[in-house]
């Protein structure tokens, strides 16, 4: 049995859980981080089939802290927890940087907060960081900046980290390591009847009441929370794969097309559920007029919108908004994300890039608008 999911998928994040990482809380282990960075290293190098984009979300800065600092049990107050992850995320980073430069791959630290991904400009700055280090071949580690998050900003499992990664960098595919073989209808150590889910629909609401539980003493998730990550990432388009993370080379296996653990199969194409998300939107924040040559190069070639080509701009709106581009008659051809303020669209308007650092005091994108982050509006 083979899936096209993983083979065809060539941006991927992986989510691996702390019991796993630290082997069920006795420490990082060193030999397991090890075999996954040498299949996320293979993976990018495209070893055996075409090069991917990996990121890996990682949990473990906790459980090694308390390792470290020497405490059995998880603590519930907020502090003693910001300690924890404080002390345990150096080990983290550095077990992730060693194994990762052994397979002779760059990697990155990226520490996230909700409030990260719920404010506009900083959703699009994570976005455009994490893209770059993609770009550079750079194997990004994210994890939850838990050393300054409370209560009410935290994700609360790394699992919806994992899904809202999924979801910033529009990947094609979340594989979830976890401890078990996948989704079974039923507690398999309870209900020995318990049949395996070798494949289901993301965001089925029968898969809610099948992953009943809750995560170990070391981790925060369950399978509820993988069966609720796997439903968040197939907004995008993403879909998920929940498999064991001990499996022998089970990413390598994936990638090639293998059916390993529980795939749940999101049903809208990635770049459908973002278009499609830009072109509902009700209210717009304001609109840029572009000149004739660019009109047809949006609507012709599928080019990004360069402000050279703007004439004009109206409107109050910030980086990150939705805004109509219209042409010189004043018909709304698209509409997209804005990489630049209303207030910098205005001085960049008819500039080429080489001078938005001279107006503006810096660089950012050259576009006003990409081409992945536009939707042409039906003439």
């Amino acid at each position: 049995m083979t899936t096209p999911v993983l083979h065809d998928a060539r941006r991927i994040v992986v989510k691996v859980g702390s019991s796993l990482v630290t082997n069920e809380g006795r420490g990082l282990d060193e030999a397991a981080i090890g075999e996954w960075s040498r299949q996320l290293a293979a993976l990018v190098r495209g070893e055996g089939g075409a090069a991917r984009e990996v990121i890996m979300v990682s949990s473990g800065a906790i459980a090694e802290g308390m390792k470290r600092l020497g405490w059995a049990q998880r603590p519930s107050e907020v502090n003693e927890l910001q300690a924890a992850a404080a002390v345990g995320q150096m080990g983290l980073a550095q077990m992730y940087e060693t194994k990762l430069r052994e397979q002779g791959m760059g990697s990155a630290q990226v520490l996230l907060t909700h409030a990260d991904l719920a404010d506009r400009e900083r959703y699009l700055n994570a976005r455009s960081t994490l893209l770059t280090l993609l770009r550079l071949g750079v194997v990004p580690v994210i994890n939850e900046n838990d050393t300054v998050v409370t209560d009410e900003i935290k994700f609360g499992d790394n699992d919806t980290l994992g899904a809202l990664v999924a979801n910033l960098v529009e990947a094609d595919a979340l594989v979830i390591l976890t401890d078990q073989k996948g989704l079974y209808t039923a507690d398999p150590r309870r209900e020995p009847n318990a049949q395996f889910v070798h494949e289901a629909r993301a965001g089925d609401p029968a898969l809610e009441a099948m992953a009943g539980g809750a995560g170990s003493s070391i981790g925060r998730g369950g399978m509820l929370t993988k069966i609720i990550a796997a439903k968040r990432a197939a907004g995008s388009g993403a879909s998920t794969v929940i498999a064991w993370g001990r499996e022998r080379d089970v990413l390598l296996r994936l990638a090639r097309g293998e059916a390993i653990g529980t795939l749940l199969v999101a049903q809208t194409a990635k770049n459908h559920a973002r278009k499609q998300w830009m072109a509902d939107h009700l209210q717009l924040r304001g609109a840029v007029t572009v000149d004739a040559g660019a009109a047809a190069k949006l609507q012709g070639e599928g080019k990004s919108l360069l402000p050279i080509g703007m004439v004009a701009v109206a409107g109050d709106f910030s980086r990150g908004d939705v805004i109509a581009v219209r042409d010189a008659g004043g018909t709304e051809i698209a509409r997209g994300l804005a990489n630049y303020a209303s207030s910098e669209a205005r001085l960049l308007c008819r500039k080429p890039s080489s001078e938005f650092e001279r107006l503006l005091g810096y660089a950012a994108e050259p576009e006003m608008v990409h081409r992945d982050n536009m939707v042409l509006m039906q003439r």
